[in-house]
């Protein structure tokens, strides 16, 4: 499916329904391509190996941070809440 920004604007809804079915939409602006959306698949949203809030990157080795939620809640100095 083709799709310019100002469809993106006002058939959103139409859009997302495509990409439930599965469909890759094209996003033009003023006639020219400018990005692919693809649908995301439940194996891309699945984390690996089971790990949950896992580092990764430069952050994988970064021995500070053993548990991701408490450092997190330590940084955010409980303004969010705990979980």
């Amino acid at each position: 499916m083709k799709a310019s920004a100002k469809d993106l604007r006002y058939r959103t809804k139409e859009i997302i329904a495509a990409l439930d079915r599965g469909e890759e939409v094209l996003l033009t602006y003023r006639g020219e391509e400018k990005a692919k959306m693809v649908p995301v698949t439940k194996k891309t949203m699945k984390k690996e190996d089971g790990e949950e809030n896992s580092l990764f990157g430069i952050w994988s080795e970064y021995e500070m941070v053993e548990n991701v939620d408490a450092y997190l809640d330590r940084l955010r100095g409980g303004r969010f809440g705990s979980r």
